[in-house]
């Protein structure tokens, strides 16, 4: 019983861990709640040219969580975005897209991304602006290992996992 008890509560802080890094988050019992009802289910990326941040949100209970991050090679990863899809089975779609000096080019790149999942899956993608998202992302996980809760410093995926979740939570305060 003891061994047992040790390895759920190890795999319980681990979650929690990952799931911390949002301000808000969903608990593993949100989660099924949420597949349940998937109309308030929010889908959120962070459009970038090497990696894509991908955050799932609830609009009923106005929480986010970052979900994973996919590497963009030549390509745009359709069928790891259609596993993301076909497990959530979201209602809205988010993209965040830069509005900042300099940043045209990327912003014109997030467009058609958000156009080209509007086409392939029929869902509603809204726009945010997303320029400060990943300094806001890089702050809250520097803060959050300056003060112990996580041990290591997270890599550029998670940086942009935690940018997607704050495009899905700007988008969520902005409805």
């Amino acid at each position: 019983g003891a061994a047992l008890d040790g390895g759920t509560g190890a795999a319980r802080r681990r979650h929690q861990t990952h799931h911390s890094v949002c301000r808000s988050c969903l608990s593993t019992e949100g989660h099924r709640v949420a597949r349940a009802s998937d109309r308030h289910l929010v889908v959120a990326f962070d459009f970038g040219l090497r990696r894509i941040g991908i955050a799932t949100a609830n609009r009923a209970t106005g929480t986010a969580s970052p979900l994973t991050t996919l590497r963009v090679d030549r390509a745009l990863p359709w069928p790891d975005i259609d596993r993301v899809i076909e497990d959530w089975r979201p209602a809205q779609l988010v993209v965040g897209v830069p509005e900042g000096e300099g940043a045209a080019a990327i912003a014109r790149r997030a467009r058609s991304f958000g156009a080209a999942l509007a086409e392939r899956y029929g869902l509603p993608v809204a726009t945010v602006d997303e320029t400060l998202t990943s300094v806001a992302a890089e702050a809250e996980l520097a803060e959050k290992r300056r003060s112990g809760y996580l041990r290591r410093r997270v890599g550029k995926g998670g940086v942009d996992r935690v940018a997607a979740c704050l495009i899905a939570e700007q988008w969520m305060r902005q409805q």
